[in-house]
């Protein structure tokens, strides 16, 4: 069975098809980038042939999903013989409010819900259903799957993701903790408990997926019980451009002193804060070492706020849990950056973790665990694969 993974953005669409056999190949992937705009991009990388790049005006998504559909089967490049080929298609979609726990077959009402939670996920969720409304026009008949980043959180207990406000907030407009990248930390999870021959049922994990968005969560016996991201995804550690976890008065009393309104606030806290924000050098980790490692103070600062951080919440999450079986790292700078990995993981014996850090030293995008053997808590780095759990969710409801 061949599926068609798609994720779009406002101005993007990132995409993938998976053939899924019983171990799921990947045919393709690639990016539409610049939608809308003067100049866009296209790049198609067909396994086992040549990159094929264009640079366009690419006005929609119906302009840039018709793209991805002849590149697929283009003679030259294409890894399909016809789009009838394409059995099923997949789409991430942000925010599923508290309508959907689980994946789901797109129908009329499916498509309703997801345009409710449009005001949720203002950035997001429009784009997720543009995409589902144009495979409708160019594949008709082929059955639709939406995959939601927040359905994992669904099993929050209610003094997780209630907050501090009038109580007639949540009821009337569902302001709550949803939390976000929940496809990942299911995944990381699953998927290490695999490797080590674990029931997930019976562990208690705490996955961190830091990247330039990050959300650690607490995982009890399978089921997501804290999350770090909340109402939007600003809420947690510290992340690219975005604040993590702020005091409100902080922000009202700059709007006060700056004249700020509503949209330059959100812009503030989203797009000029976070390890960019406190470094002024970038949001980019990798870029930060090299600044921290010639001397300058604020890039060591972001990279010391990142990791305080995330060991303060992987410490509360182990309350919440009374106790932990597993952390796991993932996502681009989880997966990668092996001193954010040591300086989360230092001067962690309290809670029995005994780190390796030869093991962790230079690992990269592997999976791997990075504690000695007695370890009382095994740490591990966990590749993720959205799009594969996106495919795998697609496949099983369209059988």
């Amino acid at each position: 069975m061949n599926i068609l993974v798609l994720n779009c953005g406002s101005s993007s669409i990132k995409y993938q098809i998976l053939d899924m056999k019983e171990e799921p190949v990947v045919l393709a992937k690639g990016l539409v980038e610049k939608i809308g705009l003067p100049k866009g991009n296209f790049t198609h990388k067909p396994s086992g042939k040549d990159k094929y790049e264009i640079e366009e005006s690419i006005k929609d998504h119906i302009t840039g999903i018709n793209l991805i559909l002849k590149a697929l089967v283009d003679p030259t490049y294409g890894v399909i013989e016809s789009l009838n080929d394409i059995n099923a298609v997949g789409h991430r979609v942000a925010h599923g409010g508290e309508y959907f726990s689980q994946s789901v077959l797109v129908d009329d009402d499916v498509k309703k819900k997801i345009a409710a939670c449009c005001e949720l996920a203002p950035l997001h969720n429009p784009a997720n259903l543009k995409g589902i409304e144009t495979m409708e026009q160019l594949l008709p008949g082929v059955p639709q799957v939406a995959v939601f980043d927040t359905s994992f959180h669904q099993t929050l207990p209610k003094e997780a993701y209630v907050y501090g406000l009038p109580y007639k907030y949540y009821e009337q407009y569902g302001i709550r903790r949803y939390g976000f990248h929940g496809t990942s930390h299911k995944f990381v999870a699953e998927k290490a408990c695999k490797i080590l021959g674990w029931d997930i049922s019976e562990k208690k994990i705490i996955t961190c997926h830091l990247g330039n968005g990050s959300s650690i969560t607490a995982i009890d016996h399978g089921k997501s019980v804290d999350t770090s991201m909340g109402f939007t995804p600003n809420a947690g550690v510290i992340m690219g451009t975005r604040t993590g976890d702020l005091d409100l008065g902080a922000l009202l009393f700059i709007c006060e002193k700056e004249g700020l309104n509503i949209p330059q606030a959100n812009d503030l806290i989203n797009k000029k804060s976070g390890l960019m924000g406190v470094s002024e050098v970038s949001s980019d980790c990798r870029e930060l070492q090299a600044a921290a490692a010639k001397g300058n103070s604020q890039a060591r600062l972001a990279l010391d706020i990142l990791a305080h951080d995330v060991k303060k919440y992987v410490g509360s999450y182990a309350a919440v849990l009374n106790g932990a079986d597993l952390i796991i790292f993932t996502g681009g700078i989880g997966e990668n950056d092996c001193e954010v990995r040591q300086q989360v993981c230092a001067h962690m014996e309290y809670m029995g973790i005994d780190f390796d850090s030869k093991a962790n030293d230079g690992v990269r995008g592997k999976d791997i665990i990075l504690t000695k053997p007695h370890s009382k808590v095994i740490v591990m780095s966990i590749t993720t694969d959205e799009e594969l759990v996106i495919a795998t969710d697609t496949m099983n409801l369209v059988k």
